[in-house]
């Protein structure tokens, strides 16, 4: 069997009523309209699994390419979890105008009603418009019933959180937290591999056929979680040329990477793939076998378990988000 190496994807596009052009215009990628509001990076989700993109392994799929390495590509301990399905999905998302507000289940939910995972997820921002702002969790501790009342009589905007974002900023948005990226924002989205979305507010807009689009108030109810926090942004240190950790869950662990010196990487304890997404500049992956993979802003990279011991040459300064299971 041949050796496996670093991958690469070929994006899945899609376009959204809400999305826009920095995909193609800021980070480079193949879209077809001024409407494309996602890039799929990395996914198993079934229906838009993705392909690799170089090497050898060119044009198979994610899955088909778990299936014959096993362990080798994912870990030892994540494939005896998740067996070929691949457990996270990587997205770039650009909201030209403001998504729904929505919410997502936990895995116990998800489970019972759509036989799927749940879905926690996390957002780096990479780019954000003046007076750019998103919703993230309660401005106050509410229930059940106040969540109702307010979403009856179509206040619900005068309880959810606004947060100003810039660049660089990081929310966490566990299973259950009301959540919604407003207008002119620009981000990197690591999540559980689900697509599992209720939809709460729609801001009374129609869709392309003149329609409002689905709401699912019941389904959302008992899947938000109510608590209010202090504090909704995760915050995180910015050290040059060593990881700084940004996020850790039962999910996944996020780090930082700003690089312009070289960083030598052993993954041999994690028993974990491991993902880069280059947010700004550019970095050459150089194997113990001196193989260089090059890996530029709006790209994003799979180093297989297998591939232990590695290192991160900037070309420029490198930045770089860098995810694995832990």
């Amino acid at each position: 069997m041949n050796l496996l190496y670093p991958l690469k994807f070929n994006p899945i596009i899609l376009d959204k009523m809400w999305g826009g052009k920095k995909l193609n215009t800021l980070l480079n990628k193949p879209t077809r309209s001024e409407k494309a509001g996602e890039s799929w990076e990395i996914s198993g989700v079934q229906g838009h699994i993705s392909k690799i993109s170089n090497g050898f392994l060119a044009e198979n799929n994610l899955q088909e390419v778990i299936e014959v390495y096993m362990g080798d590509l994912v870990g030892d301990r994540v494939y005896n979890k998740f067996g070929s399905e691949f457990p996270l999905l990587i997205k770039f998302i650009d909201a030209n105008d403001a998504l729904s507000i929505q919410v997502h289940p936990d895995d116990a939910l998800a489970k019972e009603r759509h036989n799927s995972r749940g879905k926690t997820e996390m957002w780096y921002i990479i780019q954000a418009d003046e007076n750019a702002e998103l919703i993230v969790g309660f401005n106050r501790k509410i229930s059940r019933e106040i969540y109702l009342k307010h979403l009856e009589e179509k206040k619900i905007m005068a309880i959810l959180n606004s947060e100003p974002v810039k660049e660089g900023d990081v929310f966490f948005i566990p299973a259950g937290r009301v959540h919604a990226i407003g207008s002119g924002i620009l981000l990197a989205e690591i999540q559980q591999t689900s697509d599992v979305t209720y939809r709460i507010y729609d801001f009374d807009r129609k869709d392309s056929d003149g329609s409002y689009r689905e709401l699912h108030t019941e389904l959302a109810v008992d899947a938000i979680d109510y608590n209010f926090h202090t504090n909704y942004k995760t915050e995180y240190k910015n050290l040059k040329n060593k990881p700084a950790t940004i996020l850790e869950c039962k999910y996944f662990t996020t780090n930082w990477l700003n690089l312009d010196a070289k960083l030598e990487k052993d993954i041999s304890q994690l028993d974990s793939f491991v993902i880069y997404i280059c947010i700004a500049g550019s970095c050459e992956i150089v194997q113990d076998n001196q193989e260089k993979t090059v890996l530029q802003a709006g790209e994003t990279l799979l180093i297989p378990a297998s591939l232990s011991l590695y290192t991160i040459l900037p070309i420029n300064n490198a930045k770089l988000l860098e995810v694995y299971v832990a």
